[in-house]
């Protein structure tokens, strides 16, 4: 019967020599996943005998990942922002970099909220929300800190209804679909708003690094390229938001976007252009690379 360190030192040989980034990362992971434990206590017990319906099972696992598969959809989960969220085919798999954008975004929230009585909840729209990651996130941590969810209106939105029922399954699942609305729409909802904080993690992927993903079968081909391609600059599905930033938002609303870490010049040019009289302020990540955009009106500026 295989141990299970020898089963992991061959796997991860085998995913190295099919191009995995992180070869021993992936295989303790569907070990773990295969055997029904923690990936902790794959690492912790090197010498345990594996049966047989369960190697045979890590084995097609491994198999998949050799072929370009992401781990997180044999899996079916990704863990992001510190809660387990179920993935598939039909959205974008979570990003870690995408944390702080959550992160931010409860920010925003707290700060709108302590700084006054409000008469109306705050209203917040997650746009292309895909797994629901960001908005189910947010709720998860306002449930936290005990703020009512009738303080804070959270709209999660997107234009495939697929991927809308996962982010449902996911805010369920969460205890927190209670705490959200959900809603089918080409970026915003029409006739909606004005939204006080608009989120989004939209597509900012240029369509021939798409291309060569693709041809590559690396994890992101595998992923719907809705989700990723932003056309030939990357922000091409950024812009139509930009543009309909001025109607959507509060006049003192904020916008969040996730950006390329190489858009950080082109998204404020983008602004500018689109968006005359509002500030752009590029927020870095823990990397020091360009993450996150925030958009708002220049309050002291006539546009």
């Amino acid at each position: 019967m295989a141990r299970t360190r020898e089963l992991v030192d061959a796997a991860a040989e085998r995913l190295r020599a099919a191009g995995s980034e992180t070869p021993r990362l992936d295989s303790e992971l569907l070990l773990a996943f295969a055997i029904g434990v923690d990936r902790t206590a794959v690492i912790a017990h090197g010498d345990a005998p594996v049966g047989s319906d369960a190697e045979a099972a890590f084995q097609a696992l491994v198999k998949r990942r050799g072929a370009g598969e992401p781990v997180a959809y044999l899996r079916g989960m990704k863990e992001f922002h510190g809660i387990a969220l179920t993935v598939d085919r039909r959205a974008l798999i979570p990003r870690p970099e995408t944390e702080e954008l959550v992160d931010r975004t409860i920010d925003e929230i707290m700060s709108r909220l302590t700084a006054a009585i409000r008469e109306e909840p705050l209203r917040v729209v997650d746009v292309g929300t895909g797994s629901g990651a960001i908005a189910v996130s947010v709720a998860v941590v306002l449930r936290a800190r005990r703020v009512p969810a009738a303080d804070v209106s959270i709209v999660a939105v997107d234009a495939d209804p697929d991927a809308l029922d996962l982010a449902r399954e996911n805010a369920v699942s969460h205890g927190v679909g209670d705490r959200m609305s959900f809603d089918e729409a080409d970026l915003l909802p029409e006739e909606a708003g004005p939204w006080d904080i608009v989120a989004a993690n939209l597509p900012y992927v240029r369509s021939d690094v798409v291309d060569d993903l693709e041809r590559q079968r690396l994890s992101p081909a595998f992923e719907p390229r809705r989700a990723l391609d932003g056309g030939p600059d990357g922000l091409a599905v950024i812009g139509r938001l930009l543009d309909r930033l001025p109607e959507a938002l509060a006049t003192d609303g904020v916008a969040l976007l996730e950006i390329g870490a190489d858009q950080g010049e082109a998204i404020v040019a983008l602004a500018a252009d689109r968006l005359p009289g509002w500030s752009c302020t590029v927020i870095a990540d823990l990397a020091g690379l360009p993450r996150i955009a925030r958009l708002a009106r220049d309050m002291g500026r006539t546009p």
